[in-house]
């Protein structure tokens, strides 16, 4: 447990809470070149696949569920999927993001199925199925937790990505996701896939009525695990998107709270090697000034992102046009792998890519 008495956590609150923009960024900034010392940020195309937009959890942030048997919710077909792996790969994309709503009508051998199919049929890097979805399949066929990690990976799941990280404090995740894994249920996914081997990545979304002090835990929480574990490849943030949600009478958080918040996170994740930039979200500009407030990564491509865009705020960018945003911030552009290993450097992109 995180001790909020603490003279560490105090002066990190402190320096959240009153230490100047600049002063943030420029703190970020120098943690970033210790990690990073090369001029190159990187990226990676993907592509976002929800292969179901079906949902029990009732999350009161989210505008892209369905509840079952209503008539907009789908499962997508292993060709379906396959089709949207081969768009992907047309594009450069060396992996897809699997994730999709806790739909309790899709048998468990039906994803240990899916991904045989893609190994076999459309072979591509599988970073799916965020801890909360782990969570519910545990939950849903009794099955022990690390077992369902084991039968994912021998299927041929790759990687875990950080999604519905949240705010990792009860209190928080009570008030607005009570039927979706809790801190240590969500957190204890991530360490037993870094036992078993897998990489995985960590997030935030913040804006959700948590206090500073909730935040600066969640990064502490994230910390000693990474102290423990090393598995932690990435870390992204991004604010709460309200409209279209239960919560859209929330204002939603500027930009300096966005490098504010990332900056502290650099600090705070002195052992987390990598930030992401969320452009999506925050657009191409802010992408770019996040990149000297400790992020040395751009995201992802996202050819596809359907979570973020149903609640109406999601921005678009082609190949050209990332690779111009890190060019015009000063920095040389890597095309990476999830565990962020660098590829052979591309041609430059063509201007409608």
């Amino acid at each position: 447990m995180i001790d909020r008495g603490s003279a560490s956590f105090r002066s990190f609150l402190e320096l959240y809470e009153r230490a100047s923009l600049l002063e943030l960024g420029a703190m970020a900034d120098a943690i970033r070149w210790q990690l990073h010392p090369d001029p190159e940020v990187s990226y990676i195309i993907d592509r976002n696949i929800n292969y179901t937009n079906v949902c029990v959890a009732d999350c009161a942030f989210c505008a892209f569920y369905r509840r079952p048997k209503d008539g907009e919710g789908y499962v997508l077909s292993f060709e379906e999927v396959g089709e949207k792996i081969e768009e992907c790969k047309a594009l450069g994309g060396v992996q897809i993001l699997l994730q999709g709503g806790h739909n309790p009508y899709i048998p468990f051998e039906w994803y240990l199925g899916l991904m045989r199919y893609i190994k076999e049929h459309h072979p591509i890097h599988i970073h799916g199925f965020s801890p909360s979805e782990v969570v519910f399949f545990s939950e849903r066929y009794r099955i022990p937790m690390p077992e369902v990690v084991r039968q994912l990976r021998e299927a041929g799941l790759d990687s875990i990505p950080g999604g519905g990280g949240e705010i990792l404090v009860d209190e928080v995740r009570e008030r607005v996701a009570k039927k979706k894994a809790q801190t240590d249920e969500w957190l204890g996914v991530q360490e037993e896939a870094h036992r078993q081997g897998m990489k995985t990545s960590v997030t935030m979304m913040y804006g959700l009525g948590e206090s500073p002090a909730d935040r600066i835990e969640h990064l502490l929480r994230i910390r000693e695990v990474q102290a423990r574990t090393g598995g932690f490849t990435a870390f992204i943030c991004w604010p709460l998107q309200p409209e279209g949600t239960a919560m859209a009478d929330r204002v939603k958080t500027d930009a300096v709270s966005y490098l504010r918040t990332l900056a502290m996170a650099r600090i705070i994740l002195d052992n987390v090697p990598n930030l992401q930039s969320s452009w999506v979200t925050m657009g191409l500009k802010v992408g770019q000034v996040a990149l000297r407030f400790g992020a040395n990564d751009f995201g992802s491509l996202m050819m596809e992102e359907n979570v973020v865009s149903a609640a109406g705020t999601t921005h678009r960018a082609t190949i050209a046009e990332m690779e111009r945003a890190i060019t015009g911030a000063g920095f040389t552009v890597r095309r990476r792998r999830q565990d962020y290993s660098l590829l052979d450097r591309p041609e430059p992109a063509l201007a409608g890519a």
